[in-house]
């Protein structure tokens, strides 16, 4: 067989790096693989690419590696290009797409995906995902593009509606599903939860996330559809006896510690099904988190991102990265990092297996029955060397799948203003968004933004 060939664009991001080199690396059916590492930091990708050659020695992977800051230079005859990149500085652009609103009367609950903020950092990383998607084209035209940044729904569309590559978006949302299934039946399976817990998407909770999840992971199956940041618990069972643990779930919402994601509890109780991404990520999508008189982030706990602290995380991380590199510290340690998905994509697909992944992102093709084929859906799939085949989950609840719709709409807008720069379009966006609701307020945040952003906002 020829050696599988993989680019990692983006290789010295601290969030995904170490631990898609580290995944990578250490798995037996990917011996001997070419991997190829791109970053425009030259600092970061030397460090990466010692950090690389120590794995590869250490693990016995024989990999081919090379790296450079120009992409064009080893994309092609690629098989797959993970892509893992934000226009910076992350936490500048987006503790800004959050303040500007303000000034105009708009306190959105997070900014990252949904809100003003989520347009206008699609509006950042949508350009550079179709500048590699037309590299791609000409370097590596049959190349898989596995997806991590974020927002991710909006990229994964903008590259499957403007480019001929195909591509899958991998997101770990589900953990949180895991961890709070686990602590709502933490009585039933004897599962030990800290006073206080929640599971916000915050660097300082991380840990918290992790060991839940796990816990989760160890009694239960789940399986969940929607969108990426909005999906939902569609089916959940005994690990061992396949007992249907629905109704336990719902009896347990009486006894649910009134820390455990108030907000998603109360979609449960109302909507019948349980969404489980985490308040954090749920609120971007919805209109009930942001009225200035009614407080309703202060009604369910919903805290803003810790800027600073994901800021400290990354630092860190890099801190990390360089003492592996420069051996003081081993990389034996990175042996049991955390996949992010990407490695079994591969795999499965290069080594044309099939396997089951619970979660990914691509284009509905009537998974889920009563949402626009041509919209990114997270479902579960079957991967083989075929692709990635969705699921068939059949409808979701007619009132989720309205919810659902409405956002699937606004993606579309999103990734077309993002696409073309054209700001009539942009206007027409914000006021689709659920957290807009006054013409005049919507027309002076987007002054403000091209304004502010136009130096990386070149579409504009």
């Amino acid at each position: 067989m020829n050696p599988t060939k993989i680019a990692i664009i983006g290789a010295g991001s601290a969030s995904f790096g170490p631990t898609t080199l580290a995944t990578l690396i250490r798995e037996p059916k990917l011996r001997g693989s070419e991997l190829a590492l791109v970053d425009l930091d030259e600092a970061a990708l030397a460090t990466v690419v010692r950090v690389a050659d120590r794995m590869n020695v250490a693990w016995g992977a024989d990999m081919s590696i090379r790296a450079s800051t120009n992409r064009r230079d080893v994309l092609a005859g690629m098989n797959f290009v993970i892509v893992s990149i934000e226009v910076p500085p992350r936490e500048g652009l987006w503790r800004m797409d959050w303040e500007i609103p303000l000034k105009h009367g708009l306190r959105q609950p997070y900014g990252e995906n949904g809100g003003p903020g989520g347009l206008m950092h699609a509006c950042r990383q949508i350009p550079p995902f179709m500048e590699i998607a037309r590299d791609m084209e000409l370097l590596c035209p049959d190349a898989w593009l596995i997806n991590f940044s974020n927002p991710l729904p909006r990229i994964t569309r903008a590259v499957s509606k403007y480019s001929r590559i195909r591509t899958v978006g991998k997101c770990h949302q589900i953990n949180v599903g895991y961890g709070l299934t686990a602590v709502l039946l933490r009585h039933r399976y004897n599962i030990p939860a800290p006073d206080g817990v929640n599971l916000h998407s915050d660097p300082g909770n991380v840990g918290t996330i992790h060991q839940m999840a796990g816990y989760g992971r160890t009694h239960f199956h789940i399986k969940s559809a929607g969108l990426n940041h909005f999906i939902w618990l569609v089916d959940i069972r005994d690990k061992e006896t396949g007992e249907d643990l629905y109704p336990a779930l719902r009896a347990a919402l009486a006894d649910a510690p009134p820390t455990l994601e108030p907000f998603s509890l109360d979609l449960f109780r109302i909507f019948g099904l349980c969404p489980i991404p985490g308040d954090t990520h749920l609120v971007e999508y919805l209109p009930w988190l942001h009225d200035p008189l009614a407080k309703p982030w202060e009604t369910y706990q919903v805290p803003l991102y810790d800027w600073g602290g994901n800021e400290a995380a990354r630092d860190f991380l890099h801190h990390m990265m360089r003492q592996m590199a420069d051996g003081t510290m081993s990389v034996e340690g990175m042996r049991e990092a955390h996949s992010e998905g990407a490695v079994e994509l591969i795999a499965a697909i290069a080594g044309d297996e099939n396997y089951y992944d619970e979660a990914v992102n691509i284009p509905n093709r009537g998974a889920i029955a009563n949402l626009p084929d041509e919209t990114i859906v997270e479902i579960p799939a079957l991967v083989n060397g075929l692709g990635v085949q969705g699921v068939h989950m059949g409808a979701m609840p007619e009132a989720i799948a309205e919810l659902l719709r409405r956002e699937a709409a606004l993606v579309e807008m999103v990734v077309d203003t993002a696409v073309t720069g054209d700001r009539h379009l942009a206007l027409q966006t914000l006021l689709l968004d659920p957290m807009i609701n006054d013409i005049g307020r919507a027309r002076a945040i987007l002054d403000d933004y091209l304004t502010q952003f136009a130096h990386v906002l070149p579409q504009f």
